[in-house]
Protein backbone atom coordinates (compact mmCIF):
# COMPACT_ATOMS: atom_id res chain seq x y z
CA UNK A 1 0.00 0.00 0.00
CA UNK A 2 1.52 3.39 -1.01
CA UNK A 3 0.19 4.59 2.51
CA UNK A 4 2.89 2.57 4.16
CA UNK A 5 6.15 3.18 1.89
CA UNK A 6 5.29 6.84 2.08
CA UNK A 7 5.13 6.08 6.31
CA UNK A 8 8.33 4.39 5.58
CA UNK A 9 10.31 6.51 3.88
CA UNK A 10 9.16 9.65 6.10
CA UNK A 11 10.45 6.92 9.18
CA UNK A 12 14.05 7.02 7.74
CA UNK A 13 14.11 10.65 6.74
CA UNK A 14 12.81 11.84 10.23
CA UNK A 15 15.56 9.24 11.48
CA UNK A 16 18.19 11.26 9.67
CA UNK A 17 17.48 14.23 10.51
CA UNK A 18 17.18 13.69 14.49
CA UNK A 19 20.58 12.36 14.14
CA UNK A 20 21.62 15.28 12.43
CA UNK A 21 20.33 17.59 15.04
CA UNK A 22 20.92 15.59 17.80
CA UNK A 23 24.55 17.18 19.18
CA UNK A 24 24.27 20.30 17.99
CA UNK A 25 24.05 23.34 21.20
CA UNK A 26 21.54 23.47 23.42
CA UNK A 27 19.74 26.63 22.29
CA UNK A 28 16.21 27.85 21.56
CA UNK A 29 16.92 28.30 17.68
CA UNK A 30 18.22 24.32 17.38
CA UNK A 31 14.87 23.47 19.19
CA UNK A 32 13.09 25.55 16.78
CA UNK A 33 14.69 23.58 13.56
CA UNK A 34 13.95 20.17 15.59
CA UNK A 35 10.30 21.10 16.15
CA UNK A 36 9.70 22.48 12.54
CA UNK A 37 11.33 18.80 10.97
CA UNK A 38 8.82 16.75 12.55
CA UNK A 39 5.28 15.79 11.60
CA UNK A 40 4.20 16.07 7.90
CA UNK A 41 3.52 13.88 4.71
CA UNK A 42 7.10 13.93 3.84
CA UNK A 43 6.54 13.67 0.00
CA UNK A 44 9.04 15.67 -1.69
CA UNK A 45 11.09 13.29 0.60
CA UNK A 46 9.47 9.89 -1.04
CA UNK A 47 9.86 11.57 -4.34
CA UNK A 48 13.57 11.71 -4.23
CA UNK A 49 14.12 8.27 -2.41
CA UNK A 50 11.41 6.48 -5.25
CA UNK A 51 13.34 8.38 -8.17
CA UNK A 52 16.81 6.85 -6.48
CA UNK A 53 15.33 3.34 -6.57
CA UNK A 54 14.72 4.24 -10.39
CA UNK A 55 18.08 4.55 -10.52
CA UNK A 56 19.30 1.48 -8.46
CA UNK A 57 20.50 3.94 -5.60
CA UNK A 58 20.61 2.76 -2.56
CA UNK A 59 18.04 4.28 0.24
CA UNK A 60 21.20 5.15 2.77
CA UNK A 61 22.01 7.46 0.02
CA UNK A 62 18.70 8.92 -1.13
CA UNK A 63 17.90 9.88 2.32
CA UNK A 64 20.75 12.43 2.39
CA UNK A 65 18.74 14.80 -0.29
CA UNK A 66 15.57 13.80 0.86
CA UNK A 67 16.71 14.66 4.37
CA UNK A 68 17.75 18.12 2.48
CA UNK A 69 14.70 18.75 0.52
CA UNK A 70 12.76 18.56 3.82
CA UNK A 71 15.02 20.64 5.67
CA UNK A 72 14.67 23.23 2.86
CA UNK A 73 11.00 23.05 2.94
CA UNK A 74 10.46 23.42 6.93
CA UNK A 75 12.28 26.49 6.02
CA UNK A 76 9.91 27.74 3.57
CA UNK A 77 6.67 26.89 5.87
CA UNK A 78 8.55 28.42 9.16
CA UNK A 79 8.77 31.81 6.38
CA UNK A 80 5.58 31.63 5.29
CA UNK A 81 4.16 31.41 8.66
CA UNK A 82 4.99 34.55 9.71
CA UNK A 83 3.04 37.42 10.59
CA UNK A 84 4.87 39.87 7.62
CA UNK A 85 4.10 36.77 5.19
CA UNK A 86 0.82 34.54 6.08
CA UNK A 87 0.82 35.42 9.23
CA UNK A 88 -0.43 31.68 10.38
CA UNK A 89 -0.35 30.69 14.11
CA UNK A 90 -0.82 26.90 13.28
CA UNK A 91 1.14 24.35 11.45
CA UNK A 92 0.50 20.66 11.31
CA UNK A 93 -1.94 20.91 14.14
CA UNK A 94 1.00 22.81 16.65
CA UNK A 95 1.24 26.06 16.83
CA UNK A 96 3.61 27.67 14.55
CA UNK A 97 7.14 28.37 15.55
CA UNK A 98 7.01 32.28 15.68
CA UNK A 99 4.28 31.37 18.28
CA UNK A 100 6.17 28.71 20.14
CA UNK A 101 9.12 30.97 19.90
CA UNK A 102 8.75 34.21 18.80
CA UNK A 103 9.68 35.97 15.28
CA UNK A 104 13.30 36.30 15.45
CA UNK A 105 14.22 32.76 16.65
CA UNK A 106 11.64 31.64 13.33
CA UNK A 107 13.76 33.94 10.56
CA UNK A 108 16.96 32.28 12.34
CA UNK A 109 15.69 28.52 12.45
CA UNK A 110 13.93 28.77 8.75
CA UNK A 111 17.90 30.65 7.70
CA UNK A 112 19.43 27.25 9.81
CA UNK A 113 17.23 25.06 8.39
CA UNK A 114 17.68 26.29 4.43
CA UNK A 115 21.51 26.09 5.12
CA UNK A 116 21.77 22.63 6.93
CA UNK A 117 19.63 21.37 3.45
CA UNK A 118 22.87 23.00 1.26
CA UNK A 119 25.65 21.55 3.66
CA UNK A 120 23.77 17.94 3.33
CA UNK A 121 24.03 18.01 -0.70
CA UNK A 122 27.36 18.77 -0.10
CA UNK A 123 27.90 15.46 1.38
CA UNK A 124 31.00 12.68 -0.23
CA UNK A 125 28.22 10.12 0.46
CA UNK A 126 26.11 11.93 -2.37
CA UNK A 127 28.39 10.54 -4.97
CA UNK A 128 30.69 12.34 -7.66
CA UNK A 129 31.79 15.91 -6.91
CA UNK A 130 29.92 17.06 -10.39
CA UNK A 131 26.65 15.48 -9.42
CA UNK A 132 26.75 16.99 -6.05
CA UNK A 133 27.05 20.53 -7.64
CA UNK A 134 24.45 19.85 -10.11
CA UNK A 135 22.01 19.06 -7.25
CA UNK A 136 23.77 21.92 -4.96
CA UNK A 137 22.81 24.38 -7.97
CA UNK A 138 19.05 23.09 -8.91
CA UNK A 139 18.33 23.30 -5.45
CA UNK A 140 19.85 27.21 -5.24
CA UNK A 141 17.45 27.96 -8.73
CA UNK A 142 14.58 25.99 -7.69
CA UNK A 143 14.27 27.50 -3.82
CA UNK A 144 15.30 31.19 -5.18
CA UNK A 145 14.40 34.14 -6.97
CA UNK A 146 13.17 31.87 -9.91
CA UNK A 147 11.36 29.50 -8.32
CA UNK A 148 10.04 29.23 -4.54
CA UNK A 149 10.83 32.60 -3.32
CA UNK A 150 9.20 34.22 -7.12
CA UNK A 151 6.02 32.51 -6.05
CA UNK A 152 5.68 33.43 -2.84
CA UNK A 153 6.19 37.09 -3.85
CA UNK A 154 3.61 36.88 -6.36
CA UNK A 155 1.36 35.45 -3.88
CA UNK A 156 1.96 38.27 -1.40
CA UNK A 157 1.17 40.43 -4.26
CA UNK A 158 -1.89 38.90 -5.52
CA UNK A 159 -3.04 40.03 -1.85
CA UNK A 160 -3.13 43.50 -2.55
CA UNK A 161 -3.55 43.40 -6.79
CA UNK A 162 -6.33 45.98 -8.19
CA UNK A 163 -7.63 42.74 -10.17
CA UNK A 164 -7.61 39.24 -9.22
CA UNK A 165 -4.95 36.76 -10.84
CA UNK A 166 -6.06 34.56 -14.60
CA UNK A 167 -5.60 30.91 -14.65
CA UNK A 168 -2.68 31.65 -16.57
CA UNK A 169 -0.98 33.56 -13.69
CA UNK A 170 -2.07 31.36 -10.82
CA UNK A 171 -0.49 28.53 -12.73
CA UNK A 172 3.02 30.57 -12.81
CA UNK A 173 2.47 31.65 -9.29
CA UNK A 174 2.11 28.24 -8.30
CA UNK A 175 5.01 26.42 -10.31
CA UNK A 176 7.52 28.45 -8.22
CA UNK A 177 5.83 28.26 -4.72
CA UNK A 178 4.67 24.56 -4.53
CA UNK A 179 5.73 23.23 -8.41
CA UNK A 180 9.66 24.49 -8.05
CA UNK A 181 10.88 22.17 -5.09
CA UNK A 182 8.89 19.06 -5.74
CA UNK A 183 9.91 19.30 -9.09
CA UNK A 184 13.35 18.94 -7.88
CA UNK A 185 12.59 16.49 -5.79
CA UNK A 186 11.56 13.90 -8.32
CA UNK A 187 14.48 14.99 -10.32
CA UNK A 188 16.74 14.28 -7.87
CA UNK A 189 17.14 10.88 -7.72
CA UNK A 190 18.22 10.95 -11.86
CA UNK A 191 20.59 13.65 -10.89
CA UNK A 192 22.46 11.31 -8.18
CA UNK A 193 22.62 8.31 -10.94
CA UNK A 194 23.89 10.74 -13.48
CA UNK A 195 20.60 9.93 -15.26
CA UNK A 196 18.35 12.17 -17.80
CA UNK A 197 15.86 13.93 -15.47
CA UNK A 198 13.48 14.92 -18.24
CA UNK A 199 10.53 12.25 -17.62
CA UNK A 200 10.39 12.68 -13.86
CA UNK A 201 10.71 16.18 -14.44
CA UNK A 202 7.75 16.24 -16.84
CA UNK A 203 6.25 13.91 -14.44
CA UNK A 204 6.92 16.59 -11.02
CA UNK A 205 5.11 19.44 -13.47
CA UNK A 206 2.28 17.84 -13.38
CA UNK A 207 2.19 16.66 -9.87
CA UNK A 208 2.94 19.72 -8.63
CA UNK A 209 -0.01 21.77 -10.03
CA UNK A 210 -2.19 18.48 -9.19
CA UNK A 211 -0.85 18.90 -5.59
CA UNK A 212 -1.52 23.01 -5.52
CA UNK A 213 -5.14 22.49 -6.86
CA UNK A 214 -5.67 19.29 -4.26
CA UNK A 215 -5.00 21.97 -1.51
CA UNK A 216 -7.22 24.61 -2.85
CA UNK A 217 -10.05 22.57 -2.90
CA UNK A 218 -9.21 21.09 1.00
CA UNK A 219 -8.83 25.09 1.78
CA UNK A 220 -12.92 25.41 0.35
CA UNK A 221 -13.93 22.42 1.73
CA UNK A 222 -11.86 19.93 4.27
CA UNK A 223 -11.78 19.36 7.49
CA UNK A 224 -9.20 22.16 9.18
CA UNK A 225 -8.71 19.58 12.19
CA UNK A 226 -7.72 17.15 9.88
CA UNK A 227 -5.84 19.85 7.59
CA UNK A 228 -3.77 21.11 10.94
CA UNK A 229 -4.00 24.57 9.83
CA UNK A 230 -6.53 27.19 9.37
CA UNK A 231 -8.42 27.12 5.90
CA UNK A 232 -10.74 29.41 4.02
CA UNK A 233 -7.84 31.98 4.02
CA UNK A 234 -7.63 32.79 0.25
CA UNK A 235 -11.36 33.13 -0.06
CA UNK A 236 -11.43 35.46 2.99
CA UNK A 237 -8.62 37.52 1.36
CA UNK A 238 -10.36 38.32 -2.10
CA UNK A 239 -7.73 35.85 -4.09
CA UNK A 240 -8.07 33.76 -6.64
CA UNK A 241 -7.56 30.31 -6.69
CA UNK A 242 -8.17 27.04 -9.22
CA UNK A 243 -11.33 26.67 -7.62
CA UNK A 244 -12.55 30.27 -7.28
CA UNK A 245 -11.80 30.18 -11.45
CA UNK A 246 -12.54 26.86 -12.40
CA UNK A 247 -15.30 25.79 -9.43
CA UNK A 248 -15.08 23.01 -7.37
CA UNK A 249 -15.82 20.21 -10.26
CA UNK A 250 -13.61 22.03 -12.70
CA UNK A 251 -10.89 22.32 -10.45
CA UNK A 252 -11.17 18.24 -9.75
CA UNK A 253 -11.57 17.80 -13.50
CA UNK A 254 -8.24 19.90 -13.95
CA UNK A 255 -6.67 17.71 -11.10
CA UNK A 256 -7.76 14.28 -12.65
CA UNK A 257 -5.70 15.47 -15.66
CA UNK A 258 -2.93 16.43 -14.30
CA UNK A 259 -2.35 13.08 -12.61
CA UNK A 260 -3.29 11.39 -15.98
CA UNK A 261 -0.33 13.51 -17.95
CA UNK A 262 1.88 12.81 -14.52
CA UNK A 263 1.37 8.89 -15.01
CA UNK A 264 2.03 8.99 -18.68
CA UNK A 265 5.27 10.73 -18.38
CA UNK A 266 6.67 7.56 -16.41
CA UNK A 267 5.55 5.58 -19.33
CA UNK A 268 9.71 4.66 -20.29
CA UNK A 269 9.89 3.41 -16.49
CA UNK A 270 7.59 0.98 -17.01
CA UNK A 271 6.32 -1.21 -13.96
CA UNK A 272 8.78 0.08 -12.04
CA UNK A 273 7.75 3.50 -11.43
CA UNK A 274 4.09 2.09 -10.18
CA UNK A 275 4.56 3.93 -6.60
CA UNK A 276 5.59 7.35 -8.08
CA UNK A 277 1.55 6.84 -10.29
CA UNK A 278 0.17 5.73 -6.70
CA UNK A 279 1.75 8.98 -5.48
CA UNK A 280 0.33 11.04 -8.08
CA UNK A 281 -3.02 9.55 -7.71
CA UNK A 282 -2.39 10.22 -3.74
CA UNK A 283 -2.11 13.85 -3.68
CA UNK A 284 -5.63 14.95 -4.88
CA UNK A 285 -7.50 12.00 -3.20
CA UNK A 286 -5.82 13.12 0.36
CA UNK A 287 -7.81 14.95 3.29
CA UNK A 288 -4.81 16.73 4.98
Amino acid sequence: MFPDVLAADAALIQSFLDAELADRADQPVIHAMRYALQGGKRLRGFLVMEGARLHGLAPEVSVIAAAAIEAMHAYSLIHDDLPCMDDDDLRRGQPTVHVKWDEATAVLAGDALQTLAFELLSREALGPAERRVALLGSMARAAGAGGMVLGQALDIAAETAAVPLTLDQITELQAGKTGALIRWSAEAGAHLAGADPSALGRYATALGLAFQIADDILDVEGDAEKAGKRLQKDAHAGKATFVSILGLEGARARARALVEQAEAALAGYGDGAERLRQAARFVIARDS
